[in-house]
Parts: C-alpha cells; sequence; structure tokens
C-alpha cells in the first residue's frame, strides 16, 4: 500500500486519465491507467513517465516502478516451451538458454514488444553464510553484503603515460564463478590475515524463488516462452516472423533441445479469414 497509493493518487491527475486501478499483491504493486478513447499510446506512455519521476520521492527506497510493455491484453499471439527428451539439460539450463539467447533474438523483430519467460530455474549465486562463523570474525551480515556488492563491480582509473602513449588503467572485478565471490575480501584481522567470503559462510550456484511453474503435456516442469505483439501490429505477420525467426535459431541449439510450439494464433486468424470468405461467397452467389 505504501506504493499503490503514491502512485494511484499521482496518476489521477495525468492529462487524458479516466479511470487509475491499483493492485498490491505481496512484493508486487499493480497500476493501471486507463485513457479516454481514441489516446495515442504512445502520447499517453510518456505522459505517465512524467508524473513516475514526481512520485519517485514519495515511494519507498526499495521501490522501483517501471512502465510496461506497449502492448495490449490481447497482444498474447504466440507461445513455445523448450524441451529436451534426452534429459542432457536442466531446467536451470533451459532458463537460461530462453533468458539470454531466444528472448533477445526474438525482440528484435519488428512488431514484437516483449518475450516472457516462465517456469524453470533462474540461476543464482547463492551465499550461504554462518552465523557463528561471522559472530567468530566479529562481522556483521551487512559487511558481506556490502563486500560481495563491492567486489563485483569494473572500475577505471586514470591514465598512465610511457613513451608518448597514453595508457587506460582499469580493475577488472566481475565475478565469473562461485570462486570468484568466495575470495571477496571482507576484512583483515589484528595480524593481517584477510578474512574473506568463504570464511564465513558457503557460495554455491542454486535457483531463484519460484513464484510459478509451467507444465506441458502432464510431462512436468517445463520452460516457456510468450511473446507479446506490440499495440496496432499484424498479428498475423508477427507470428510469421517469430516462426521463421525460430526455425533460423534451431540449429544453435544445444543437441536434443527443441523448441515446441504450445500457441499459435495465426490458426484462428487464417480459419476466420477462411469463413469469412466462404460466407461472403455464398451471399454473393444468393444475392446474384
Amino acid at each position: 500500500n505504501q506504493v499503490t497509493y503514491p502512485l494511484a493518487t499521482t496518476m489521477l491527475s495525468v492529462p487524458g486519465a479516466k479511470t487509475v486501478r491499483g493492485y498490491s499483491f505481496f512484493g508486487d504493486s499493480f497500476v493501471y491507467v486507463l485513457f479516454e478513447d481514441g489516446t495515442d499510446l504512445y502520447w499517453a506512455r510518456s505522459r505517465v513517465l512524467e508524473y513516475l519521476n514526481q512520485v519517485q520521492s514519495r515511494l519507498p527506497a526499495a521501490a522501483k516502478p517501471s512502465l510496461g510493455p506497449d502492448a495490449t491484453g490481447v497482444g498474447w499471439v504466440y507461445e513455445y516451451a523448450l524441451v529436451d527428451r534426452t534429459g542432457r539439460h536442466d531446467l536451470s539450463q533451459l532458463r537460461s538458454l530462453q533468458d539470454w539467447f531466444l528472448r533477445y533474438e526474438l525482440k528484435t523483430l519488428p512488431g514484437v514488444a516483449e518475450v516472457a519467460a516462465i517456469g524453470g530455474f533462474v540461476r543464482q549465486y547463492q551465499v550461504q553464510v554462518d552465523p557463528n562463523r561471522l559472530r567468530t570474525f566479529n562481522l556483521p551480515i551487512s559487511k558481506v553484503i556490502e563486500a560481495v556488492r563491492a567486489g563485483n563491480n569494473d572500475v577505471g582509473g586514470r591514465l598512465v603515460e610511457m613513451t608518448g602513449a597514453e595508457y587506460m588503467v582499469r580493475g577488472r572485478g566481475y565475478a565469473k564463478s562461485a570462486d570468484d565471490i568466495g575470495n571477496i575480501v571482507l576484512a583483515r584481522n589484528p595480524n593481517g590475515v584477510p578474512v574473506r567470503v568463504r570464511d564465513v559462510g558457503q557460495v554455491t550456484l542454486g535457483p531463484d524463488l519460484r513464484r510459478g511453474v509451467s507444465d506441458l503435456d502432464g510431462t512436468g516442469d517445463t520452460v516457456a516462452g510468450i511473446v507479446v505483439m506490440r499495440q496496432g501490429e499484424n498479428a498475423l505477420k508477427v507470428i510469421e516472423r517469430v516462426k521463421q525467426r525460430l526455425k533460423e535459431l534451431e540449429p544453435s541449439l544445444p543437441a536434443g533441445v527443441k523448441v515446441v510450439t504450445t500457441y499459435d494464433r495465426s490458426d484462428l486468424i487464417l480459419r476466420s479469414i477462411d469463413n469469412l470468405t466462404h460466407t461472403l461467397l455464398e451471399e454473393l452467389a444468393i444475392v446474384s
């Protein structure tokens, strides 16, 4: 409510707004701004962004408002699932393939507003701190959080002039494995020996907390992607572009991984056009 109320009351004064609806959930807040008929979508989005900047100071520090995709409620035009019948890839690997490969390739297509992912496990590095070890080294948990946040970062320095040339100094500190995070220094003991993250806990690769699951034909959990069409686009052409790109990307997928279509609105569109054409021909014949 500390997020939904300030947002909803601020959006009431957006030009052209007819209705504002706020919904509060556990960890999430959704605010819907309904505009008058005929309002240009991108003009409305720019107005909402202006008022989001105004309300930022009234929100809690951890609240980060963002604008939804430029799509409508009927923009869900295509859905697919990633399956591996061979069992070589687990759900976390399939989800990473969806998030870091297929999603970006499909978002470049004209008419695609968003590619949402459901199911699977989002992989993340997890630091499992032992409270007894923290007490031994007299370190608070906040010190671990600050050190991990600061230790996974690239930093830039100044220039070094050598033999008439300038060389830029850069510190490369991005963590690429669990061992890199475990080697981050937290503090030093009286003898000057560094206390590292691995000394106060374990660093493992695990799944993020899931808020839902996806099942395919009753065979168990799966990873799926939802293609959302941008408002005003031709759904049939967008679906054709998506299917063509997926066909082009199929050789690039790992061995055993297949893309299975689970929802395709083009079949409904083509059958509707065929039915309309057939009915019009009948009516023309009757009138003639």
